[in-house]
């Protein structure tokens, strides 16, 4: 199990932009801002789940080649919104909302402001 997941920005002022707005649809809300790095986590959350910062070591942030978090979504809507709204904030599409791999397995796909790929995955039957 993981206790969080971090991303990274070149611009956090857009980075919150887009977070704020693609990850509500999911559940997952702003939790604050730490040390120049903002978290989000589920409402009643302790900590936050997903931690979006530059890098620690000075460089500019990167996309991992093959990397991509996939975040839970309790409905196909979700997964819907998720997707317009990273959409409407500056991330591009890398795959629309529709079935893939097995019959219950409703994903999207995008790419957030840094080139960081994202998905959205919702497996409950509808």
């Amino acid at each position: 199990m993981l206790l969080y997941i971090t991303l990274g920005t070149n611009d956090i002022a857009r980075a919150k932009r887009f977070y704020d707005a693609t990850l509500a649809p999911i559940g997952l809300h702003f939790m604050g801002e730490f040390d120049g790095e903002i978290g989000y986590g589920p409402t009643g959350a302790a900590s936050p789940l997903v931690w979006i910062n530059p890098p620690y070591d000075g460089n500019p942030a990167t996309v991992g080649n093959g990397s991509m978090p996939a975040f839970a979504a309790q409905t196909r809507a979700a997964v819907d919104a998720f997707h317009k709204a990273a959409l409407s904030h500056g991330g591009r599409d890398e795959g629309t909302p529709g079935l893939r791999y097995s019959p219950n397995f409703y994903s999207c796909y995008v790419r957030d402001p840094d080139g960081n790929k994202l998905s959205a995955v919702c497996t409950a039957p509808e």
